[in-house]
């Protein structure tokens, strides 16, 4: 028996005599290795993933194919299928249920799309499950039946997480498991609303050989997971942990697999916690969620740009104010640059919330057209208050701030510069320059320059001063003076 199963081992697919006549397929086991970073597979085992560069990331999984006959077109409900011309598919405007989080709403496109599959990824303590127990006990409060599901913490526990933050709901209901049948037992059972899995990484299926957390079980249970939502039309969040480079645990094919990926940020040692959505197929990805860490729970932050402003130091030179777009919301932050000589070798660029490459690129285009000597000078710069900044309208912003503490002079405090700026020194139009500039009046802000292309087609609020500028060059006379 045992050179039986060596043979049926080495040589692959073994023939077995079918007892209807013909000849059947048994199962064939094959041994592969899986990245746990990545999902790269690979038939033997490496030190280094090619896929990703991960050491010591590559684990044996056992890998059964099975021969399929007589495939057809066949739904999940059991129906067959046929393709149909586009114009024959009657168009359904997706209902939304609201959050009652005006700001997880605006994140998720307008509230939540009942049949999708939605994961939360973050930091250990930064607050997923906080917000996802909030957001359960306020669609509890509202009669919609929810079941949240903790693979980490036990249900006593939760409870006890639940009477910190004050939460309470004959609606909410709590369940303490691993197994994935288990769990679509208990969907079934409750027929909920809204399913919440905390986390992906704790669940697992007992066909598949590998420990839970790894990428075969981690890509099943998503697998799994989007059948019940879009059979059942339950909307599902799911909690997924984050690695040490800030990638969501498992394969990317994770991330493709979702209807929606939301990233919660921000240092744990703050309060303030900004969620974004980096994929969302009901809604726009630029969009921004601001919360607040507090005793009870994260509360929302109506107006962001008073948080991001109230720290600001008056008179202080490389600081300036730009107006940013997050989605469809315009937001004021302050950008500081620090210009000081080099002490040896080569000079330093270091930017933490902007990309490196952009302030590189700006330093040049101050050294070639505005004349300032920047080829021996370390340079850093930051964006206050941990956001982050990729859109071409905070260029002008940015080179203002380098200009201002290169010469130790500081700006108006009451200025906000908006602007894309070229490499040959000229000040291009942004979008939504009215959105900006209103959001400035708002906050008491008493001027703003920003490219003279944009001037047109609009009309600026009363009480502030609206500069059009159309170089580099002009723009720093504007603002610091000769």
């Amino acid at each position: 028996m045992e050179l039986f199963l060596r043979f049926y081992l080495l040589f692959g697919t073994l023939h077995v005599v079918n007892p209807n006549g013909g000849m059947g397929y048994m199962a064939k086991q094959k041994t592969k290795f899986v990245c746990q970073e990545c999902g790269y597979e690979s038939a033997k085992w490496m030190g280094k993933c090619p896929g990703c560069q991960s050491w010591n990331t590559m684990v044996e999984e056992i890998n059964i194919l099975e021969k399929q006959k007589n495939r057809s077109y066949v739904t999940s409900s059991g129906t067959r299928q046929k393709p149909q011309p586009i114009t024959a598919v009657q168009g359904e405007k997706e209902p939304r249920v609201s959050t009652t989080m005006a700001e997880l709403d605006r994140v998720l496109g307008g509230g939540i799309v009942p049949g999708s599959l939605v994961l939360v990824g973050g930091d250990p303590g930064i607050g997923k499950s906080t917000l996802l127990l909030q957001l359960s006990a306020k669609l509890a409060n509202v009669n919609e039946r929810v079941l949240y599901i903790s693979g980490e913490e036990s249900v006593k526990q939760t409870k006890l997480r639940a009477d910190r933050l004050e939460l309470a709901s004959d609606q909410l209901y709590v369940l303490a498991e691993t197994d994935i049948a288990l769990i679509e037992g208990a969907i079934d059972e409750v027929q909920p609303s809204l399913v919440i899995i905390d986390s992906i990484q704790t669940v697992y299926q007992d066909e598949i050989t590998s420990a839970p957390g790894s990428v075969a079980q981690v890509r099943e249970c998503t697998a799994a997971f989007m059948r019940v939502a879009k059979t059942k039309g339950v909307a599902i969040f799911i909690v997924g942990h984050v690695t040490k480079q800030g990638s969501i645990a498992g394969p990317k094919l994770l991330e493709h697999m979702v209807d929606s990926v939301l990233y919660f940020e921000g240092e744990r040692h703050h309060s303030y916690r900004i969620l974004r959505a980096v994929k969302n197929r009901f809604g726009s990805t630029n969009e921004m969620g601001i919360f607040e860490m507090k005793q009870l729970g994260l509360e929302e932050v109506k107006n962001p740009s008073e948080i991001f402003l109230e720290e600001r130091s008056q008179g202080a030179a490389g600081s300036v104010v730009v107006a940013s777009m997050e989605g469809t919301r315009p937001v004021l932050v302050e950008l500081q640059a620090l210009i000081s000589p080099m002490g040896f070798g080569n000079p330093r660029r270091m930017a933490t919330g902007l990309d490196h490459n952009r302030v590189s690129l700006l330093m040049a285009v101050l050294e070639k057209r505005a004349g300032m000597l920047l080829q021996n000078q370390d340079a850093y710069l930051k964006v206050a208050g941990g956001v982050k900044l990729d859109e071409p309208a905070i260029d002008l912003a940015i080179a203002l701030s380098i200009a201002s503490s290169f010469r130790d002079q500081p700006t108006e405090p009451m200025d906000v510069a908006i602007g894309e700026v070229g490499l040959t020194g000229e000040i291009r139009r942004v979008s939504r320059i009215d959105q900006r500039v209103n959001e400035a009046a708002k906050l008491g802000f008493k001027r703003v320059i920003i490219p003279e292309k944009n001037k047109g087609g609009w009309t600026a609020p009363a009480g502030i001063e609206v500069i059009g500028v159309q170089t580099l060059e002009q723009a720093i006379e504007v603002v610091l003076g000769r």
